[in-house]
């Protein structure tokens, strides 16, 4: 809505000059006479009246992202805070220990890769040293207790049958070897007599041989597989044999009669076998110390190359990734822990806190409001018809309620939204002034009645809006000249306070125009 203000004085001024003008015109003429004004120069301009509504120029809700206790408060309603500030904390124990454990791990991987980078240091190479010395060392015990454990296997198969199985054989050291039993199977005796033979000629000739070739240099490879040979042989044997030993049908030959067969055979056959056995154990565990020795020096002989050859560029690599991995960790808890502190995001007043220590918040529930420091602003809505009129800077004059029309704050426009808010069928732009001086009686909330001062023009030409003629896409005014009237094209421009208008062509200062 546009209103057109002028001076009063001016205004009156020109009427009682046109009144005594038409009068004096009439009264010497007899004749009566068109009502006209006098162009003539003055200051135009023109005004908005819109109504709004005072608020602070930054109004904030706080909430925490993630539910938790309340930890500790730090304001209260009415406290003047600022940007950064602490408001509330939420218990963060659990994610501070997290933190700690992680900046703990950033540490340690600083520092090994600090190491990989430095290379070794002498100590560290001749500790490395150390490690393959005692590692040779090991593995020559290894070795010797492995030809001791072969060594004492082969006089355990000795004894097996040369001491306990003979007993149960006529001629058992010959190339004839016969069991003294009657009653066993001829497969299983000929078996048994067959592997004595083999034992006596075969296995324990060639044993005894490579055993004595056997030195802790030897490649024990060879030997640890011919001992298991040359020991499945004897346990075989053994086996068969306690076949026929504990055969309840199978008697025993002495001078040509035949008896039960003695239970010493029976004892000697088990204790036997039982030796053997435990040989063949003690091979396999002295194998195993052999080769865990074996392994053992190839990992310190490796690892001392390693020493002394430093670390490798993917290694490198590899440790630069654990490390930012470890800091990505230590980030993202230092993240999780500001997210326990409520913080003031502006200079501002505390209007409203819900927070109570102790008590479990829910996430994003405002627990704190707050409204800046700075200067209020006030917000109104400007009709389609009057937006054109005004832009960013424009001046306004605006009176509060709650003080009355006589006091005065003075004001500009800040913002102008650019998309319209449709009110009661009719397109309005949200407008924001901002007052020019900071005033402890403006409150947020007052209702603000707002003169926005469009467009002036100074020193123009101007005359009432109601003496423009427009015909035809054209405007006209008409101008008095004693007895003619003349009608002219004109020119307008700003629509002023008061109904007048700015008159660009057509009039000059001090012509005669006709109003009616």
């Amino acid at each position: 809505m546009i209103n057109f203000i002028q001076k009063p004085i001016v205004i009156i001024a020109s009427i009682l000059l046109i009144g005594a003008l038409v009068g004096g015109y009439i009264y010497f003429s007899g004749e009566e006479a068109p009502v006209f004004v006098v162009a003539k120069k003055q200051n135009l301009s023109q005004e908005i009246n819109v109504t709004g509504r005072v608020k602070p120029s930054q109004s904030v809700d706080l909430a925490f992202e993630k539910g938790g206790r309340v930890a500790q408060m730090y304001v209260i309603v009415g406290s003047k805070v600022g940007a950064g500030q602490t408001l509330v904390s939420l218990d963060n124990e659990e994610i501070s220990a997290q933190l700690a454990q992680t900046e703990a791990e950033v540490k340690i991987q600083e520092a090994n890769l600090n190491e990989l980078r430095r290379g070794a240091r002498p100590e560290e190479i001749q500790v490395q040293e150390i490690k393959v010395a005692n590692a040779k060392t090991a593995i020559e015990d290894a070795k010797n207790n492995f030809i001791d454990k072969l060594q004492d296997a082969y006089t355990k198969s000795d004894d097996a049958v040369r001491a306990k199985a003979d007993q149960m054989f006529t001629n058992p050291q010959t190339q004839n070897p016969q069991l003294k039993f009657l009653g066993v199977a001829q497969n299983l005796e000929s078996d048994i007599e067959w592997r004595r033979l083999s034992l006596e000629y075969n296995v324990f000739p060639q044993w005894k041989t490579s055993l004595n070739k056997l030195t802790i240099q030897s490649d024990l490879t060879t030997y640890i597989s011919e001992g298991k040979n040359y020991l499945d042989e004897v346990k075989i044997f053994l086996e068969k044999l306690s076949l026929a030993v504990n055969n309840p049908n199978v008697s025993y030959v002495v001078n040509g009669s035949t008896q039960e067969i003695p239970s010493s055979f029976k004892t000697d056959t088990a204790t036997a076998r039982i030796n053997v056995n435990t040989a063949i154990g003690n091979v396999t565990t002295a194998e195993e110390k052999l080769k865990k020795a074996q392994s053992d020096l190839d990992l310190a002989k490796q690892e001392l190359t390693l020493k002394k050859s430093g670390a490798t560029e993917e290694q490198i690599i590899v440790q630069e990734a654990q490390l930012e991995k470890a800091k990505a960790q230590t980030t993202q808890y230092r993240v999780q822990l500001s997210k326990t502190f409520l913080r003031s995001p502006i200079n501002g007043i505390i209007v409203k806190q819900e927070a109570k220590t102790g008590e479990i918040v829910s996430a994003n529930a405002v627990v704190v409001s707050l409204i800046s420091k700075a200067k209020f602003e006030v917000e109104a809505n400007v009709p389609e018809a009057d937006i054109a009129k005004i832009k960013n800077g424009s001046s306004a004059k605006i009176t509060l309620d709650a003080y009355g029309r006589d006091v005065i704050f003075e004001a500009k426009v800040s913002a102008i939204e650019p998309a319209e808010t449709i009110i009661d069928g009719v397109a309005t732009y949200k407008t924001t002034f901002q007052f020019a001086k900071k005033d402890e009686r403006i409150k947020s909330g007052m209702t603000a009645n707002i003169d926005i001062i469009g467009e002036k023009r100074e020193n123009v030409i101007a005359i009432p809006q109601r003496a423009i003629i427009r015909r035809n896409g054209d405007q006209f005014a008409r101008k008095w000249n004693d007895k003619n009237i003349e009608e002219i094209i004109v020119k307008t421009g700003l629509r002023g306070s008061g109904g007048n208008i700015e008159i660009i062509e057509g009039i000059n200062e001090g012509d005669r125009v006709i109003i009616f």
